[in-house]
């Protein structure tokens, strides 16, 4: 029952991140990447206070961490710049299938041999994500913001794969929003100058940096030895859901037809990709 519930907090917080970058960029309390920059600060503040307390050591493999916080800033400016333009459950569902989509093929590229149920899987998750963001009356989807999500989900892709096998995830952790912090800070004075700055963007900011960011990687690493595999990989599908409800009850944003349909297509895809088999 604790196992669970921890979980449960856990896609929350990860659901969450989207309803608060969308709240802070879309309704004016600060500016996109800005707010990435902000929320990047506050998630090392976070985990460097974890790994303090715990008696970590925040000295990491250089190239490493350097190829951990580059992956982290790729995905947090894709994730701000998008949420200008996307509702926070659509943002969710193209950030979380792009993921899965993308770790999929490089793991297919090196060599895993996919079984045909899974091609089969990817297959369907692509077109359920092709669906949503086809040009239509009934869903105006910017191709530009789906973009920018979508190389949001290759930078996080590439921070999961990066960490695989990390001796320490949380000093790792720390180490790789340090260097993403000082990696953001060229494009926030590049691209948007002075930038706007309110009370409650900060406020947001700091609660998706520190608390549903660091914290909730921290409760994450807590838990994931204790979940098989494919459990893990599953209950992440919740997240873009979690978030189409947030972003409902937070944001007022509308939920389509077309948007269900399109869920319910990307989460098949990959709940096929994750249990089909492996070709031996």
């Amino acid at each position: 029952m604790q196992l669970l519930a921890l979980v449960l907090l856990v896609l929350i917080a990860f659901a969450a991140n989207s309803v608060l970058g969308r709240m802070a960029i879309s309704w004016g309390y600060m500016d996109a990447l800005g707010f990435g920059l902000l929320r990047l600060a506050a998630g090392a503040a976070m985990l460097v206070l974890l790994c303090s307390l715990r008696g970590r050591s925040l000295r990491q493999p250089l190239i490493p961490s350097l190829k951990g916080g580059a992956a982290l800033t790729l995905y947090m400016i894709g994730f701000c710049l998008a949420y200008q333009g996307l509702d926070a459950g659509l943002g969710a569902l193209i950030l979380f299938g792009v993921v899965q989509i993308a770790m999929f093929g490089w793991g297919a590229l090196r060599g895993s041999h996919p079984s045909v149920g899974q091609l089969a899987g990817a297959g369907v998750a692509f077109a359920g994500l092709a669906y949503v963001i086809w040009p239509d009356e009934s869903l105006q989807v910017s191709i530009w913001d789906a973009t920018l999500m979508g190389l949001s989900g290759l930078g996080w892709a590439a921070y999961s794969l990066i960490g695989r096998g990390v001796r320490d995830p949380l000093a790792a952790s720390a180490a790789n929003f340090l260097w993403a912090t000082a990696m953001m800070v060229p494009f926030v004075w590049g691209l948007q100058g002075g930038g706007l700055i309110t009370g409650p963007g900060i406020g947001l900011a700091v609660l998706s940096g520190a608390v549903t960011s660091g914290l909730g990687y921290a409760l994450w690493y807590r838990v994931l030895p204790r979940l098989q595999p494919a459990v893990a990989a599953t209950i992440q599908l919740s997240v873009p859901v979690l978030a189409i409800l947030g972003g409902v009850i937070f944001l007022a944003e509308p939920v389509g037809l077309r948007l269900v349909l399109g869920t319910l297509g990307v989460l098949a895809g990959i709940a096929l990709v994750i249990w089909a088999p492996n070709r031996r």
